[in-house]
């Protein structure tokens, strides 16, 4: 990735624990979901049955950015995360429907079958309509116990949404742990799977060197083992933008290995048939369209992740499926989303792995370089004319997949 000379950013907020989605409300000021560090409270098992257990607190908080200023607006929100607060789950995205009303994800990233059982009623892997100035909300779906009991893609049951849309009166939700895109109206009725995404089967894929420290020891090779050529990993969907031609776009983090390069956006049309749109991009987070129908793309990293070096980039693709690159590291540093001001800037949740590091960044002077052959990773253009990684075991090794994301 060439990282363009004229852009630069400037941080408009600090301190943030497990920063994900963000929005600008209807007062004109930005709103950023912070999934929290977990608590003391009760635990579940990793999605894996591996690494340390996940366990409950309320930490999890809305948090208002408004003339350079952070305010925590809506706070006590269920979280879950490792003890030492890495792996937040938690409040996920946020956005406001045409009246002004907001609506908040809450992610979960575990087996559905383990939530009410052993932290009671919580607010993981469900919507809520929250009320700021009574630090209160409302539920209004149930996103991880329709995996429960749907399981649409046919392969182990996991919830994590991460991210959703607005449409009309409908919520469109990608979630990465069940592999699927839902639908549920604002008032809570007719929830339901659109479709589910496909495993993507790699070819001679690269996997990290036999002992390298990871909290998911399956996922490593172990010394002399040998690799099949051919390897299955799932999608993993990170997030979901509408489209100017009314489809939905839907970004891949990719499961492991995480293949540089092994990343698409899918685009749903009104048949709930996924589509390749673009491919050839690497771990994914979130996607955005500008007011001209530019496609941004948020890069976690640019190189696999269990490399440890976390660099990310925000790529934007032209409708005419020209591709360029805004920002590449030079502080860029695992993103968790994106989102495009009325000023033209692009919004960023920066380190949204790091507890207590995470930001959020204006970037700025986007002039950008294109990348070499752009137009050729463009696929069904159509109407257009675009942390700590929980794995979940498979059913068959060495098959894995990412569930939820840092």
């Amino acid at each position: 990735m060439k990282a363009a000379s004229a852009a630069s950013f400037s941080v408009i907020a600090n301190g943030l624990y497990n920063a994900g989605g963000l929005s600008f409300g209807p007062d004109g000021n930005l709103y950023v979901t912070e999934a929290g560090i977990g608590g003391s409270g009760a635990c579940v098992p990793p999605p894996s049955g591996q690494g340390g257990s996940l366990c409950y607190g309320r930490s999890g908080a809305v948090t208002k950015i408004e003339n350079g200023k952070t305010e925590r607006i809506l706070t006590g929100l269920p979280s879950l995360a490792l003890p030492d607060g890495s792996g937040g789950a938690g409040p996920r995205d946020i956005k406001f429907d045409a009246t002004g009303k907001p609506y908040v994800l809450i992610g979960y990233g575990a087996n559905p079958a383990f939530r009410d059982r052993n932290l009671g009623n919580t607010d993981l892997g469900k919507i809520i309509a929250p009320d700021f100035k009574t630090n209160s909300w409302k539920t209004v779906a149930d996103l991880a116990n329709y995996e429960l009991a749907n399981n649409p893609d046919g392969g182990d049951v996991d919830s994590n949404p991460l991210r959703f849309v607005i449409d009309g009166k409908k919520l469109v939700v990608a979630d990465a742990g069940a592999n699927d895109l839902l639908s549920v109206n604002t008032d809570g009725r007719n929830l339901q799977a659109i479709t589910a995404f496909p495993q993507d089967i790699l070819t001679n894929p690269i996997f990290p060197p036999s002992g390298t420290p990871s909290n998911e020891p399956a996922q490593v090779p172990s010394q002399g083992e040998t690799v099949r050529s051919q390897f299955a990993t799932q999608a993993v969907p990170s997030s979901v933008a509408k489209g100017p031609d009314g489809a939905y776009y839907v970004s891949q983090f990719t499961g492991f290995p995480f293949p540089e390069g092994g990343a698409k956006i899918y685009r749903v049309g009104a048949d709930g048939k996924p589509t390749v749109f673009a491919d050839g991009l690497t771990q994914l987070t979130d996607l955005q369209f500008d007011p001209e129908g530019n496609l941004y793309a948020l890069q976690y990293a640019n190189q696999s992740a269990w490399k440890g070096n976390l660099d990310g980039s925000v790529i934007k693709i032209a409708t005419d499926g020209t591709r360029t690159t805004l920002l590449s590291g030079n502080g860029l540093e695992s993103p968790s989303a994106l989102t495009i001001g009325s000023d033209g800037a692009v919004y960023v949740t920066n380190r949204g792995d790091s507890p207590g590091l995470g930001q959020v960044l204006r970037i700025e002077n986007t002039k950008s370089i294109p990348e070499p052959d752009s137009v050729l990773g463009i696929l069904a253009i159509g109407a257009l004319g675009v942390g700590l990684l929980h794995k979940k075991r498979a059913t068959q090794p060495p098959i894995d997949r990412v569930v939820a994301l840092k």
